[in-house]
């Protein structure tokens, strides 16, 4: 299996479990945030690549590059700024749908 099937696959499965919280979100700053940690991967990269510290097995990448990065290695970059926020809101949340700083600032409830 290629690398670009497998971050196929796991963006696919990212997007189909965040998608109900994703909806609610504003997509300004998400699109942001991708493109942000994108510009950090394609810089960052290359300089890990053109020194030595990892080396991509061409038989496993499309050979498409930006910069000097493969392309699939963008995957990583858009999957974390897609998850983060998600986790963000859904970890921010009570059971009750209330945010934690609302429950902790409105005092401990009773049963």
């Amino acid at each position: 299996m290629t690398n670009i099937v497998l971050n196929l696959i796991v963006l696919a499965a990212l997007l189909a479990v965040s998608w109900p919280v994703l909806r609610r979100l504003r997509g300004g700053p998400v699109l942001g945030a991708v493109l942000f940690v994108c510009v950090l991967t394609a810089v960052f990269d290359t300089l890990m690549i053109d020194v030595g510290l990892y080396v991509f097995d061409p038989d496993k990448i499309l050979g498409v590059h930006v910069w000097g990065a493969p392309l699939e290695d963008f995957a990583y970059a858009v999957a974390a700024a897609v998850g983060m926020p998600v986790l963000w809101t859904v970890l921010g949340r009570t059971r009750w749908g209330r945010s934690r700083r609302t429950a902790e600032e409105e005092g401990p409830t009773r049963a």
